[in-house]
């Protein structure tokens, strides 16, 4: 028995890293790669990864070599499930691609003792063609399982999956919820060591999401078997894992206990983010002072399942004849979801009056979608001139699904939301 063994780690990684070569496929030119075995040859590092850049994707870089990976190291023992976490393109799925050995890593190395069962994305591993029980048994005999042991489990995974009805169809008919569904309960119940379990769980409803959750944890718990898991789903992660790792943009940033790496990669997300602009904008009618978006839970930060209040500071010099106040709220893909502009406590050529005020706009809990958001505010005068200019003051923030059952997609309709807006004038 090996020392590998002998410490009960299951998986080990030193020093992994991977490198891509962007707007290419292959290696490059013949000259490239003579280049990189002569260096090999030689023991010396790379050439060409020595201009490699961060995997940054909000940033314009210079180099076409993309580091997704850069120097992660740690250990996993038998029996602990450990979450990973980071927004996406921090490196995560890359690292499962390299630990289920689907790609190779750049530099670094890494072991594995035992059979290892992944899922990371809809349909990896099932062949089209192949009917639901063909594809269990095909499965089944890549793990190096023979038929009387995928006998044994066969029903149980049907029935975990729900597609009996369908497990003699061609799964290329199998709705993304089907496939899923089938997939886990395949990588679930056949006998591997080590489980795991990209963000696809996403694509299932919540009942099946937490029959997902609770079959990780019985194989954790009552198996004795090693579980990674990559989820956006804080509540999901911190429940389940005891352990974690927090990936951005290709680095390790923190490993440990799961609830301070959690803590770290929320704490993170809000320093990114603009969720306050203070200052002094305006004329001499009217000026702003400060704009804000916060959730109505502050300790635990913005959550899908939480009121979101978006906030107008302001005083009045002069009273104002149609006055309008609003915002437009964009998603990640600077896609505009919503434009919200009324105001329902004033009527058409009532003059504001002069004062300090305060207006509140409220979000209902579950109305967005996990994901990142930005605001930029309208402040003028109906028909006439804005007060505060476009993009002035904007605003960002980011929700995180800790429930698992809030919107799975973002809203598009504005007239459907900007119903669902309520408002408030505040006068101090």
């Amino acid at each position: 028995m090996g020392l590998f063994e002998i410490m009960n780690t299951v998986i080990k990684v030193e020093n992994i890293s991977k490198a891509y070569r962007l707007g290419e496929i292959g290696t490059g030119t013949l000259s490239h790669d003579l280049q990189r075995w002569w260096s090999k040859i030689r023991k010396k590092e790379d050439p060409f990864l020595k201009v490699g850049e961060v995997n940054d994707r909000t940033v314009k870089g210079t180099s076409n070599i993309i580091w997704s990976l850069r120097d992660i190291t740690f250990e996993v023992k038998q029996g602990d499930a450990v979450g990973i976490v980071g927004r996406n393109g921090a490196g995560k799925s890359t690292l499962l691609k390299i630990l289920s050995q689907i790609t190779a890593p750049t530099k670094g190395i890494f072991k594995a003792h035992g059979r290892i069962a992944s899922l990371l994305e809809v349909g990896t591993g099932f062949h089209p063609e192949l009917t639901g029980r063909e594809n269990i048994f095909l499965n089944g005999a890549i793990l190096g399982m023979r038929k009387h042991e995928i006998n044994r489990k066969f029903d149980e995974i049907v029935d975990f999956s729900g597609v009996e009805r369908y497990i003699d169809t061609p799964v290329k008919r199998y709705s993304s919820g089907m496939y899923v569904r089938l997939a886990f309960a395949v990588a679930a119940y056949l006998e591997s060591e080590i489980l795991i379990i990209d963000e696809v769980l996403a694509v299932g409803d919540a009942e099946f999401q937490r029959k997902c959750l609770g079959k990780m944890a019985d194989v954790t718990k009552g198996e004795g078997r090693t579980v990674l898991f990559v989820s956006h789903n804080m509540t999901a992660v911190s429940s389940l894992c005891k352990s974690g790792l927090y990936l951005k943009n290709g680095s390790m940033i923190s490993n440990g206990n799961i609830s301070s790496v959690v803590s770290a990669y929320l704490g993170d997300m809000e320093k990114i983010e603009r969720q306050e602009w203070i200052g002094n904008k305006g004329n001499s009618d009217l000026k702003i002072f400060r704009t804000g978006v916060y959730p109505e839970d502050k300790i635990n930060g913005f959550h899908t399942n939480t009121d979101i209040f978006i906030e107008i500071e302001g005083e009045a010099l002069n009273p104002i004849i149609d006055l309008v106040m609003g915002f437009r709220l964009w998603s990640q893909y600077e896609y505009e979801l919503a434009y919200v502009l009324h105001d329902d406590t004033q009527e058409e050529h009532i003059a504001f009056p002069a004062q300090k005020f305060k207006k509140v706009f409220k979000i209902p809990a579950n109305t967005l979608a996990e994901g990142s958001y930005k605001i930029s505010f309208d402040i003028g005068i109906h028909n006439r001139e804005a007060i505060i200019e476009h993009n002035y003051c904007d605003l960002s923030f980011s929700l995180v699904n800790i429930s698992g059952l809030g919107r799975k997609y973002l809203v598009g309709a504005t007239k459907g939301f900007s119903s669902l807006i309520r408002t408030n004038w505040l006068v101090k």
